[in-house]
């Protein structure tokens, strides 16, 4: 046992003689980097890269999946609170007053790589030629006029999105609402073998562009507060941000959730709510809300042991997840930022670089900050306030008569008989935004639709009518045009198209 003792205590003391060579290399790395700034960017390079070095630092410490299993216990009764109890509290007299006190903030920073489009998501039109930044600007300029309030708009911007949509901003001028932009971090990429940057300078154009990466919506705390931003919102009298992804098209401000916060039943008001919404078999893999040594944190999948993976997706034991629309205090923000004291999990995010490199990207999520705030609460929101739009599938359903676009926000149309959405799965031929519009003449309608399923090189004429389940696959070769007007209800479409009932 001694033996053992003394070698464990060689391993652990070699680990550490490494940590700190790694630490020290990177610091050398670091310092070179930052030489060649000009003088206009040394001081945000310098804070970007403190920041990243404090991340890097924590990366090197923590091991492994960092939540013991046997401590996760299930959120208590009264901390994730139904959303019908909230609404049902119903909204004071002096809404406006309770609007002027708050900020919506959106997470700007995202391309749109993965739909095939060139610069920021957010400028994707969505519907009616409309982009998910068009619909976020009518939906608080809606707000405003209505209640005669002065909400502003908040983007966090990326290096990869700043200029594209600061370009935009301009055609909002006139509109009724205040529009501000702050950039998040930019962190070196770095080699998964030797753990050092991939980058030689400050520059991030041309062929450095792959060199640098923005670090995840968690780093929304540090850049908020670094921009100065955050102390402007709080001297003009804000008290709460409302956060999500701008293309959650679902996420609206929301009055009863906003009265709540602002007028808690018991007194006490809450730091942070999570809005959360119960899980479906597509959503298995998304973060959910436990308790955890007596704090609600949120556990995301990369976090789990692996032997307790499916356990983490079972629908019966975990039933909701976070939608990422998030409301937090600015006071505490600006408390804990202080402090440095928000605790947020790492996030290794393994990528290839076109030239076949493999790098890591240090990230974290916003929510996982949950645990470092007080009184902190879920609220189990319905599934319509999360409408995420990731891939032309969720376009198609955002784009189809299944939803009515009124003031900026899309609702499900009354004539829908289920509340939930169909599950529609577009084959690698509709990837691309460009290739998806080519494919339909026109949106077909979708109301009686459950599941559709679409592989190979499809089309569809004007003014098709798609009900219950459809599953059309071209094999490859082949080609299959659905005609103008036609009606597929429960049928399989295969080969050459033979319409076969299901």
């Amino acid at each position: 046992d001694f033996r053992k003792a003394m070698s464990q205590a060689g391993t652990s003391q070699f680990q550490e003689v490494i940590r700190q060579e790694l630490e020290y290399s990177m610091k050398v790395e670091l310092d070179k980097i930052l030489a060649t700034a000009h003088s206009n960017e040394l001081q945000h390079t310098k804070k970007d890269l403190e920041g990243f070095k404090k991340l890097f630092h924590r990366f090197l410490q923590e091991k492994g999946p960092s939540v013991d299993w046997g401590k996760i216990q299930r959120p208590p009764e009264d901390s994730i609170q139904p959303y019908e109890k909230i609404k049902a509290r119903g909204l004071p007299d002096n809404i406006a007053s309770v609007l002027n006190k708050l900020v919506v903030v959106k997470l700007n920073g995202g391309l749109g790589t993965s739909m095939g489009c060139k610069g920021p998501k957010s400028l994707i039109g969505v519907r009616n030629e409309n982009t998910f930044l068009d619909l976020t600007v009518q939906q608080i300029e809606h707000l405003n006029k209505t209640y005669n309030t002065d909400v502003p708009l908040v983007l966090m911007n990326s290096f990869n999105t700043d200029e594209d949509t600061k370009k935009i901003l301009q055609k909002y001028s006139h509109s009724r609402v205040k529009i501000y932009t702050f950039n998040q971090s930019r962190y070196p990429r770095i080699n998964k073998e030797t753990l050092l940057p991939i980058a030689k300078d400050v520059s991030y154009s041309g062929e450095n562009t792959e060199c640098w990466y923005p670090p995840g919506h968690g780093d929304i705390y540090a850049s908020f507060y670094n921009s100065g931003l955050l102390d402007n919102l709080i001297a003009e009298g804000k008290e709460y941000i409302f956060v999500s992804n701008i293309d959650n098209l679902g996420a609206t401000v929301d009055l009863y959730i906003l009265n709540h916060l602002m007028n808690p039943p018991n007194g006490k008001r809450c730091e942070f709510v999570m809005e959360v919404t119960n899980k479906t078999r597509a959503d298995v893999k998304g973060g959910t809300l436990t308790q955890y040594e007596n704090k609600l944190r949120l556990v995301e999948i990369a976090q789990v042991p692996k032997a307790h993976v499916d356990e983490f997706k079972s629908v019966s034991k975990f039933k909701i997840f976070n939608t990422n629309n998030l409301w937090i205090a600015l006071s505490a923000i600006k408390r804990l930022q202080e402090k440095n004291a928000i605790d947020m999990e790492i996030i290794v995010n393994p990528k290839t670089l076109d030239g076949g490199l493999n790098v890591i990207q240090l990230e974290t999520a916003v929510g996982a900050a949950i645990k470092s705030f007080e009184n902190s609460l879920g609220i189990n929101v319905p599934r319509s306030r999360f409408l995420p739009v990731k891939t032309t599938s969720d376009l198609l359903l955002v784009m189809s008569n299944l939803y009515s676009l009124n003031a900026g926000s899309l609702t499900m149309s009354e004539k829908r008989e289920f509340p939930t959405v169909p599950l529609v799965k577009l084959g690698s031929s509709f990837t691309k935004v460009q290739d998806y519009l080519r494919r339909f003449e026109s949106i077909p309608d979708m109301l009686e639709l459950d599941h559709l399923t679409v592989s190979g090189d499809v089309t569809f004429g004007k003014n098709v009518s798609l009900k219950g389940t459809v599953i059309i696959i071209a094999n490859h070769g082949d080609r299959i045009d659905i005609p103008a007007g036609a009606l597929l209800e429960n049928k399989i479409v295969s080969g050459n198209l033979r319409i076969l009932d299901h």
